[in-house]
């Protein structure tokens, strides 16, 4: 499917498709989670997890559907927390487990709504909050005049 996916499409369209086709992925496990009763009681579930769907696509890097260790470096050093490959490789044997070197998108759901406090996603939330508080100015700097200057 993929070879006749790149054959068909080149550069950034078959790129395009790939995503929209991860995104879909995404959004049928979304479904499973709404659905679940164990999660019935969260609030704003609908909102945390289109969230949390698009943190997910932007550090699958190989668009795989799962993120594995060079993924969780990049989203560490983004995020300005970078960690060693020691503390990456335990990071993610906590997120799964144990029973898989990367991290599916179930697996990060269960550890944004779960109640244990990994790194992860002590991190992640941090970074929106810090997001929340800071929101970024788009446009031109306002005016000033020589009263305003120090």
């Amino acid at each position: 499917m993929s070879l006749m996916l790149n054959s068909a499409y080149q550069g950034g369209k078959a790129f395009g498709l790939l995503k929209a086709k991860q995104q879909g992925r995404l959004e049928e496990i979304n479904k499973e989670f709404l659905c679940d009763p164990k999660f019935s009681d969260e609030e704003h579930l609908e909102e945390k997890l289109a969230v949390f769907k698009e943190k997910y696509m932007e550090f699958d890097l190989n668009n795989q559907g799962e993120i594995d260790l060079m993924s969780v470096k990049r989203m560490m050093e983004k995020l300005g927390a970078p960690k060693t490959h020691l503390e990456l490789k335990k990071m993610i044997s906590e997120i799964t487990g144990g029973v898989s070197d990367t991290i599916s998108y179930q697996d990060f759901v269960n550890l944004m709504l779960g109640k244990r406090s990994a790194v992860l996603k002590l991190v992640m939330m941090f970074e929106g909050k810090a997001n929340e508080s800071n929101p970024k100015l788009s446009g031109p700097p306002p005016e000033r005049d020589i009263s305003s200057l120090p």
